[in-house]
């Protein structure tokens, strides 16, 4: 598979890529009171792999949109489905299949790494959950090491509403951009092993900064409650 010199997979429209993220900026700022900190931390070029954390299905699109240039997100297989299907594969998303040994997405993800200005999306827990990131799949640091990339740690709060609340009027959410980090060189189980550690340890981290940030936001209590629970 050749894909795409602009760093999107083969059958993706970049001009609907940048498009969509024009308009989902926009409209993710309808519903919620959205904040980025720190957003100058994200590399304008280069290869990259993002990590972040996840609570929420909306944690994947509002990235998407707002880090500012093309990406590709590794997304679960079973949303490439019908319409959705199609409009994921124009945007350049690749497919995953969790539980199944498919390489072929992964192999993608690394030759558009290689090519040095791919940015891929990966959340590394594998689904969603509380977001403290207390573990991590081996998969984002086999892609930085492969496709020679920095990886940019992402932390996001404020998308899952609080258990056993209502409907909430335009909720603040909060994205903090951590600082890029190479991993160490190595090769073996044992090397990757320690440099998943390295990007679960670093992204955690950067989720407990966020929560402390957002316990001393006024009024915010009921939504701190509601992200760690």
């Amino acid at each position: 598979m050749t894909e795409h010199p602009s760093g999107l997979p083969e059958g993706a429209w970049p001009w609907f890529n940048d498009l969509c993220r024009g308009i989902g900026t926009v409209v993710a700022r309808t519903p919620y009171r959205l904040h980025l900190h720190h957003r100058e931390r994200i590399p304008r070029t280069g290869a990259v792999v993002m990590v972040a954390n996840h609570t929420a299905f909306l944690d994947g699109p509002v990235l998407f949109c707002v880090l500012g240039r093309r990406s590709v997100f590794l997304v679960k297989h079973e949303q490439f489905q019908g319409p959705l299907g199609k409009f994921l594969r124009r945007l350049g998303q690749l497919p995953v299949r969790r539980g199944a040994p498919d390489r072929t997405p992964l192999l993608t993800a690394v030759r558009l790494l290689r090519e040095g200005e791919g940015l891929v999306g990966v959340f590394p827990e594998g689904t969603r959950g509380t977001g403290e990131v207390v573990k991590a799949a081996n998969g984002a640091a086999w892609l930085a090491r492969s496709g020679g990339a920095l990886v940019l740690p992402v932390a996001c709060r404020g998308f899952r509403r609080p258990e056993g609340s209502g409907r909430r009027f335009r909720p603040r959410v909060d994205v903090l951009f951590g600082t890029p980090f190479a991993l160490p060189p190595g090769k073996g189980k044992t090397a990757l092993t320690e440099a998943t550690e390295l990007v679960r340890g670093r992204l955690a981290e950067l989720v407990a900064e966020l929560d402390v940030m957002r316990a001393g936001y006024p009024g915010n209590a009921e939504q701190q409650e509601g992200d760690s629970a």
